[in-house]
């Protein structure tokens, strides 16, 4: 339990009203409505400094609540409190009840404290987001590529690895206009392609109706849109780790981290000097086990899912890469391995994006980089020249082998490991 106060304010935040209520230790208590203009946000400020609020507490309810702290946090003490920690009794739900219930728990020092990021991080994070938004996208959309291939009976993902490469663009195009099987195979370069001409050509042999043409092609053009997207948000993200370049070049020491992962891992975690110890960040993140006690009974069940979930996503990502490298090529690879032997896939995958954030804040807190005693990280790519005179793609690839190059060579100066 905290401190104890003289006058808290409890507030129930909706998108338009928010219901506040102020609770004094003498028991009086005052009730007012708002509006989430950007006036009334003024006026509920003002509010809480003429009756000598001392804390104004509020849950974190979706994206409103921002524009709520970023106008009282300045002039008063503010508290966001995850939902999940201040929620009432069943049955006994309004919204005066509810700023009464906020206001009470705050006047007892009973709420605890969320993180709230700063408006760069917040930012930084908002990017990583979208960025994550156009790829889940670009994935629907490219699914629905292969559906109505599906449909007119062509097999071209039974030939082609990956028919959105090079080469499968090239015959998804021909195919959109229209071209026989023969003259789009003899566009085709690759020597691939050629050793399965025959095979292409069968599974092309049907070919696309007017229908199926017209909405593939759409759905080809708002791929490229997309991915234009997805670059111009990458560079945007780069310009943004300008400033804490050693940490994204820490992160990505890790094998099987990206430019893409350790970007968004960066932006999810924010500060990660809020945390005291590993444990902590991994509760955060909600990967670590749940316990219930019964009778003096101890149990442990899944995970909690707590704590951030773009986060969780992109770890257990991470870990399925990992998992997915043959000859366990690194020690995590060879941790997943021995776990899986005796342990079910999902726990393994799970315990090894673990065992990934520990080492992640082990690493950023020492500043040191990944590495085992028995491989050596290979040097990244020189830039090859003026960033602004490349394309997006160029400028976005050089980019971040030049922020990796830069801190690769650190080597020697610090004691790398964290394996």
């Amino acid at each position: 339990m905290g401190k104890r106060r003289n006058r808290v304010c409890g507030a129930d935040v909706h998108k338009d009203l928010i219901v506040a209520t102020i609770d004094s230790s003498d028991g009086t208590e005052i009730q007012e409505q708002f509006g989430t203009t950007r006036s009334e946000l003024e006026r509920f400020r003002d509010w809480l400094i003429a009756n000598n609020c001392e804390q104004v507490a509020f849950e974190a309810t979706g994206v409103y609540w921002f524009p709520v702290y970023d106008c009282l946090s300045p002039s008063i003490d503010t508290i966001v409190a995850n939902p999940w920690m201040v929620k009432g009794l069943l049955g006994d739900k309004s919204d005066s009840h509810d700023a009464k219930r906020i206001a009470g728990n705050c006047l007892d020092g009973k709420i605890k404290r969320s993180r709230v990021f700063s408006n760069e991080d917040r930012a930084l994070r908002m990017m990583t987001r979208a960025r994550s938004g156009y790829t889940k996208t670009q994935t629907q959309f490219r699914n629905r590529v292969h559906k109505y291939l599906a449909l007119c009976g062509i097999k071209l993902s039974s030939c082609i690895s990956d028919i959105f490469g090079k080469s499968g663009r090239i015959i998804l195009d021909g195919l959109v206009e229209g071209k026989d099987a023969d003259s789009i195979l003899d566009s085709i370069t690759s020597k691939k392609i050629k050793k399965k001409r025959d095979i292409i050509k069968a599974a092309l042999a049907n070919g696309l109706d007017d229908t199926s043409r017209m909405i593939v092609k759409d759905n080809l053009e708002l791929l490229d849109l997309l991915k234009k997207k997805i670059e111009k948000t990458s560079l945007e993200v780069l310009s943004k780790f300008q400033k804490s370049a050693k940490d994204l070049a820490i992160v990505m020491s890790i094998p099987g981290i990206s430019f893409r992962s350790g970007s968004t891992i960066l932006a999810e975690i924010g500060d990660y000097r809020d945390f005291q110890t590993p444990e902590q960040i991994a509760k955060w993140c909600g990967l670590v086990p749940g316990l219930n006690e019964s009778a003096g009974k101890k149990k442990q069940c899944g995970i909690t899912k707590q704590g951030s979930k773009n986060l969780r996503t992109m770890l257990v990502e991470i870990a399925q890469v990992i998992a997915k490298m043959r000859n366990n090529k690194n020690k995590l690879s060879r941790y997943f391995h021995r776990l899986s032997a005796r342990k079910c896939y999902n726990v393994a995958i799970t315990a090894l994006a673990r065992k990934l954030i520990t080492i992640i804040y082990h690493l950023l807190i020492n500043q040191e980089l990944y590495q085992e005693n028995n491989c050596t990280t290979a040097a990244s790519k020189p830039v090859k020249r003026d960033l602004l005179y490349l394309s997006k793609d160029e400028r976005l690839k050089d980019g971040v082998a030049a922020i990796v190059d830069a801190f690769y060579h650190l080597k020697n100066r610090y004691s790398v490991g964290g394996g």
